[in-house]
């Protein structure tokens, strides 16, 4: 069982129903490589927090023709569906601010990856917009 840091605010059902929706609405847009959707969900500029290959951490922010054209690349265009089973573990800081720590498998016609990542949202004008995504192994490609 994975115990929570006591961030001083207990959320209510209603941010946890909000976040969980977000992210099924994200991930919808990510199975179909709908990269133009997922930037819609994002709060630019975009920060992006990994290591590299030399064990260095790196961070970067992106604007979102950067986004775009990097996860239109990562993730191919079109073909076949991608499918997501995740587990995650939200960390609410306040009703708008959420660290989302995921785990997740990736699965395609090619074979299936297991991913480990963090996401820090924040909600404005009641809409959740990731705005930092953190996940090691990147580093080299920010």
């Amino acid at each position: 069982m994975t115990v929570l840091p006591d961030t001083g605010y207990v959320p209510t059902d209603e941010d946890r129903a909000s976040l969980d929706a977000w992210f099924a609405e994200y991930d919808a847009h990510s199975a179909k490589r709908d990269v133009e959707r997922m930037a819609d969900l994002a709060v630019f500029p975009l920060n992006l927090v990994s290591d590299d290959s030399a064990g260095d951490g790196r961070a970067a922010q992106w604007d979102r023709e950067q986004f775009v054209a990097t996860m239109t690349h990562v993730m191919g265009e079109g073909g076949a569906d991608l499918t997501f089973e995740s587990t995650r573990t939200p960390v609410f800081l306040s009703p708008a601010m959420a660290v989302v720590f995921t785990d997740s498998v990736m699965t395609t016609d090619e074979g299936t990856q297991r991913l480990r990542y963090a996401d820090i949202l924040i909600r404005r004008g009641g809409s959740w917009g990731f705005q930092t995504m953190i996940q090691g192994g990147w580093g080299d490609n920010l």
